[in-house]
C-alpha cells in the first residue's frame, strides 16, 4: 500500500514577518512557493523619494546657504505635482552653483539631492506637460532657503503618498 504526502508546510522567513506555505501534491504548492520566494517584495510604505528626504534634512539647517529661490506653492493642483517636483529639482541646480563658488559644508548632500532626484525622475519616467494651469518655474515667488527647503520637503511627502 503506497502512503500519499497530502501537504507539507515550510516556514519561510520574509522580513520580519513568518509565512507557512503549504506545498500540495499535485505541485501547485511548489510553483506558489518559488514565485514568492525569487518575487521581491516591495515595501509598501516604502517613498521613492526617501533618499532625497534625508538630504533634505542634512541641509535644512546649513547656515552657509543664502539663496533666493523659485519656490513652488504646497498646494498645487495634483495635475502639476511633477512639474512642480521637476521644479524643484532644477532650482536644486542654483544650490549647487552657490554650494560650489561659496564652498558650502552640505555640499555633497545638495548634490545627492540632485543624483537621487534625477534618478527617480528618470527611474519614474515623469514626461509631464505643461496643462495651462501649471506654472513655470519662473513663475513662482522667489523665496529664501529656508522656505525653498520646507516647501520641497511637503511636496515630496505628498508625492510619497
Amino acid at each position: 500500500q503506497k502512503t500519499y504526502l497530502g501537504s507539507v508546510c515550510l516556514q519561510y522567513p520574509l522580513y520580519l514577518n513568518s509565512h507557512c506555505f503549504c506545498l500540495v501534491k499535485n505541485g501547485m504548492g511548489i510553483i506558489l512557493f518559488f514565485l514568492c520566494a525569487y518575487v521581491p517584495k516591495t515595501e509598501a510604505g516604502h517613498c521613492k523619494w526617501a533618499e532625497v528626504l534625508k538630504d533634505l534634512e542634512r541641509i535644512k539647517t546649513s547656515k552657509d546657504i543664502d539663496v533666493s529661490l523659485y519656490t513652488a506653492d504646497i498646494d498645487e493642483d495634483d495635475e502639476c505635482q511633477e512639474l512642480v517636483i521637476r521644479c524643484f529639482f532644477l532650482e536644486t541646480q542654483v544650490i549647487v552653483h552657490e554650494c560650489i563658488i561659496k564652498n558650502c559644508s552640505k555640499t555633497q548632500d545638495v548634490w545627492n539631492i540632485l543624483k537621487n532626484g534625477n534618478q527617480r525622475i528618470e527611474e519614474n519616467k515623469l514626461t509631464s506637460t505643461k496643462s495651462g494651469k501649471c506654472k513655470e518655474c519662473e513663475e513662482y515667488e522667489e523665496k529664501n532657503f529656508t522656505e525653498f527647503v520646507h516647501n520641497f520637503e511637503k511636496v515630496i511627502q505628498r508625492d510619497c503618498k
